[in-house]
C-alpha cells in the first residue's frame, strides 16, 4: 500500500480526499507466495488504513479484525508449509452486507433485520473465495436490501458526495485503500455505478453465471454478484478465482482477445445519451481516441434497440419481483422499512403476471437484436452514468445508463475514464455478450491497458 497521502489535509476550500491504491491483486498474492509479504502483515495494513479513514468514509458495517488476523496467521502457516489454497491465498476481501458470511449477521442495512442472528454458513460465492485462499476482513455497507435507501458510506474522492449504490461500502472500501478487493451485487446498476463514481473498476458477470445461494434477493431475475478492484485487472482476477468450471473451461480453446491482434469496439449511440454531461461525453470521446491510439478499431454505431424502453422494462420486471420477494415487509411498522423500498414493494405488487411475462419477452427480443447488431465487436463502449457522483447521500445516483446492460445479461466492466473539473471520477462501461465472461476478462484487460494508462 502507498501511505503517502493518508489523512493529508487538502488546500483551503478543496474537498478532502481519502483515495488510496491498495495494490494489484496478483502482485500482492505473488509477494505472499514468495515470502516477501505475509497475509497477517497485509491484513494489519488494511486494519490500520480502516482506523485512519473509516470515520470519514464509513465504508464498513463491521470489521471482523480478530478473526481476520487469526485466519491470516493460519494462511501464512499453510503457505510456509507449501500449501497454497488457490490464486487469492492470503488476500483480504470485503463482503457486501447482503451476502452471508458465517458467524456475522446479514443486516442488509435494514431496521427490519437489526436483531438478526449471525449466518450459520457462508454464501456459496464466499465459500468459493475462501477455497481460493481469500481472507474475509468484514462486511461492507449496502443500501437497504440493495435498493435505493442509502447507506452511511461516502465517496472517498469527496465525502460530501455519494459513492453510489447499492454496493456503496464495497466500492468506497476499495477506493479508500482499506482492502484490495470486494464483493457487491447488481440488480439494476449496483456494482458498475459505485465503481464509476469512486473511480475504480468492477466486473459484473453474466446474469445467472454464479450461484446466489446465501445472497439476500432483491429481484432474482437480475441479481448478480459482482467484483471490485482498484483496476480492471484486479476485478477480473477476483472474478476468475471463482469462475465456475463450466464457464472457465472455454479457456481450453483459443480465447478472443488473447493475442496481440487489435480488438474491435463498438461505441454505441442512443437518444438516451443526450442527457450526458459535457464532461462525460468528452471522457467517452477521449476513451475512444485512446483505444484507437493503442491500435484497436472503434466503430461508431447507432443502437438498434431503444435504450429508454429497455430501461423502463428492466425496472418494471425488477419491481414485479421485488414486490413478491419482499411482500412481508409491508406488514412491518413504517419506521422499520425505508420509504424507497416500501414504495417499490407496493408498486411491484400491483404489476400483474401478464405484464411481467410480456416484459420478459420484450427484453429477450431486445437482447437478441442488440447482440446480433454488435456481433462483429469484442466489446461495446458506453458511459456508466450521465454525470459524476451527485452531492449528498440521500440519492445514490442515476442508474439509467447501466440498467439496460443489466437487462441484456452479459458481462459488464467499469473502467475509470477520467474526471470532471471538480476531480470526481467518470466511468466507462465495456460490455460483452452473455456467456462470454471467460474470454471477456482478457478483452477487458487489454482495453483497460489503454484506458487506465
Amino acid at each position: 500500500m502507498n501511505h503517502d497521502d493518508r489523512g493529508r489535509s487538502p488546500p483551503d476550500g478543496a474537498a478532502r480526499r481519502f483515495v488510496e491504491d491498495p495494490g494489484r491483486i496478483k502482485t500482492l498474492v505473488r509477494e505472499m507466495r514468495a515470502g516477501r509479504q505475509s497475509s497477517e502483515a497485509l491484513a494489519t495494513a488494511c486494519l490500520e488504513r480502516i482506523a485512519e479513514v473509516e470515520e470519514d468514509v464509513q465504508a464498513w458495517r463491521v470489521v471482523d479484525s480478530a478473526r481476520a488476523l487469526e485466519d491470516a496467521r493460519a494462511l501464512d502457516r499453510e503457505a510456509a508449509a507449501g500449501r497454497i489454497r488457490g490464486p487469492l491465498h492470503g488476500l483480504p476481501v470485503a463482503i457486501k452486507d447482503v451476502i452471508d458470511v458465517e458467524g456475522l449477521p446479514t443486516r442488509c442495512n435494514s431496521r427490519a433485520l437489526e436483531d438478526r442472528a449471525p449466518a450459520t454458513a457462508d454464501a456459496e460465492v464466499v465459500a468459493t473465495l475462501r477455497a481460493a485462499g481469500a481472507l474475509v476482513l468484514g462486511k461492507a455497507h449496502t443500501t437497504e436490501f440493495a435498493f435505493f435507501d442509502p447507506s452511511p458510506a461516502r465517496n472517498p474522492h469527496h465525502t460530501g458526495h455519494t459513492p453510489g449504490g447499492s454496493s456503496s461500502g464495497s466500492a468506497a472500501a476499495v477506493a479508500s485503500g482499506t482492502v484490495p478487493a470486494a464483493l457487491g451485487t447488481q440488480t439494476v446498476a449496483s456494482v458498475n455505478r459505485p465503481a464509476a463514481y469512486c473511480g475504480i473498476a468492477a466486473f459484473k458477470p453474466s446474469t445467472g453465471l454464479l450461484s446466489t445461494f446465501g445472497v439476500t434477493p432483491l429481484a432474482p431475475m437480475f441479481d448478480t454478484v459482482g467484483f471490485f478492484g482498484f483496476h480492471v485487472a484486479d476485478a477480473a482476477a477476483l472474478f476468475e478465482a471463482v469462475c465456475p468450471a463450466h464457464a472457465a473451461s472455454r479457456r481450453a480453446g483459443v480465447r478472443i482477445g488473447a493475442t496481440d491482434e487489435p480488438l474491435t469496439v463498438v461505441a454505441l449511440d442512443d437518444p438516451m445519451l443526450a442527457a450526458a454531461a459535457p464532461a462525460v461525453r468528452d471522457a467517452l470521446e477521449s476513451a475512444a481516441d485512446k483505444l484507437r491510439g493503442a491500435g484497436h478499431t472503434v466503430l461508431a454505431r447507432d443502437a438498434c434497440v431503444p435504450f429508454e424502453t429497455v430501461c423502463h422494462e428492466q425496472r418494471r420486471c425488477m419491481l414485479y419481483q421485488t414486490g413478491r420477494v419482499h411482500r412481508p415487509l409491508l406488514d412491518l411498522p413504517h419506521d422499520r422499512v425505508g420509504g424507497k423500498l416500501r414504495e417499490a414493494v407496493e408498486t411491484g405488487a400491483r404489476i400483474g403476471d401478464d405484464e411481467y411475462r410480456s416484459l420478459r419477452g420484450s427484453l429477450a427480443d431486445a437482447r437478441h437484436r442488440l447482440f446480433v447488431s454488435v456481433a462483429d465487436a469484442h466489446a461495446v463502449l458506453w458511459p456508466a452514468a450521465p454525470d459524476t457522483a451527485p452531492p449528498g447521500l440521500a440519492w445514490t445516483g442515476d442508474p439509467r445508463y447501466i440498467a439496460p446492460w443489466t437487462a441484456f445479461g452479459g458481462p459488464v466492466v467499469t473502467v475509470n475514464a477520467g474526471a470532471d473539473g471538480a476531480g470526481l471520477p467518470i466511468g466507462a462501461l465495456l460490455a460483452g455478450a452473455p456467456g462470454t465472461d471467460a474470454d471477456f476478462t482478457d478483452v477487458a484487460r487489454r482495453l483497460a491497458a489503454a484506458l487506465e494508462a
